[in-house]
């Protein structure tokens, strides 16, 4: 077999014109039964592989979106990732995944080899707050959407979360719980979600009547599990641990329970803690996780409907900004506080 076989060589071994395989890979119907059969058989034995790209090309019926994420280890981002398959499956086409690793480098990358790749469509949530790469894209005839990711630009769609109104929930849930002694764990506030989570968390902080400062930040360059066990042992090397602990995502989350616990810490007891995201592992976990949840699903569903939307007809499409209100989801890591002690690392 030869992958690289070409359709004139399919052409030649069915004894049959170019034009006749064109026909039978594009519209079978105008060939007779006999002479299919015969170039089908061909198109086996030479292991014939149609040059798709190429077909789109020359018909303008491009069927390829990109989709960028900053972390595809990230269950978050798998769930989005399935919602935006699913829309694009259905309306007949594929979806590229790629992953930035938070690294504006590699995005641009990515961009440039969707372009190169006749990719129609891209939906990307950015590393940074420039939309200089969409426009870029949008220059080159692409379509874009941004997703998990707001903009009040009019020249493109977004599909996002309110994360200050998620840091907002999370933080007024501690306080309530007679929790104090806060400290957030987030990522780089170069990185929007945790810019808008930490400006959540404040706002609960002064409307509760408490300065900002209150707060106490750990900042981690990645948002895993292995950046939230390297808080827990932060938090941990300390004289005393907060009684408040709410993560900017539940793997931050997952991985200082994971700590904490080894270290004999009680949570809720000792600690209260709260994740953002809601995947499916913070209910799982040793100690349920409280978190703020996000239709994650729904965002990658959204955003691919949009996006194809504005691909079939570009001059009709009005761009839309959808924002989705996310929700807390109480669970046992956070229980009320039954005393004002301050808890000692063991």
């Amino acid at each position: 077999m030869n992958p690289t076989a070409s359709i004139r060589e399919v052409a030649a071994a069915a004894r049959v014109s170019v034009g006749t395989v064109s026909n039978v890979l594009n519209r079978p119907a105008v060939v007779s039964p006999a002479t299919r059969d015969r170039v089908l058989a061909a198109i086996e034995e030479l292991g014939f592989v149609r040059n798709e790209s190429a077909r789109q090309l020359r018909s303008g019926t491009a069927r390829t979106i990109g989709l960028v994420v900053l972390d595809v280890g990230n269950p978050f981002f798998t769930d989005v990732a399935r919602g935006v398959e699913d829309s694009a499956t259905e309306a007949g086409h594929v979806v590229i995944l790629c992953n930035s690793d938070e690294s504006s480098a590699r995005e641009s990358r990515y961009l440039d080899l969707l372009t190169e790749q006749r990719a129609h469509a891209v939906l990307i949530t950015p590393v940074g707050d420039s939309l200089d790469p969409v426009r870029r894209l949008q220059r080159r005839g692409v379509s874009v959407v941004l997703l998990d990711h707001p903009t009040a630009s009019k020249d493109v769609c977004s599909v996002s979360v309110d994360d200050v109104i998620g840091g907002d929930l999370a933080t007024t849930h501690l306080l309530a719980g007679g929790h104090e002694e806060l400290v957030m764990v987030t990522g780089p506030e170069s990185i929007r979600q945790c810019a808008d989570r930490l400006a959540g968390a404040r706002r609960a902080l002064e409307r509760a009547g408490r300065p900002a400062e209150k707060l106490r930040t750990i900042e981690v360059p990645a948002l895993n599990v292995a950046s939230g066990q390297r808080a827990a042992e932060q938090l941990l090397a300390g004289p005393t641990l907060p009684d408040g602990v709410f993560c900017a995502n539940d793997l931050l989350a997952l991985g200082l329970l994971q700590v904490l616990m080894r270290a004999g810490v009680r949570v809720p007891e000792d600690v209260a803690l709260v994740g953002y995201d809601d995947i499916d592992f913070a209910a799982a976990a040793a100690v349920p996780l409280t978190s703020v949840r996000q239709p994650r699903y729904l965002i990658g569903r959204t955003a691919a409907d949009l996006v194809i939307a504005e691909t079939l007809a570009p001059k009709q499409h009005t761009h839309q900004h959808t924002v989705f209100t996310p929700e807390l989801v109480v669970r046992d890591s956070s229980h009320p506080r039954r005393n004002g002690a301050a808890v000692t690392p063991r």
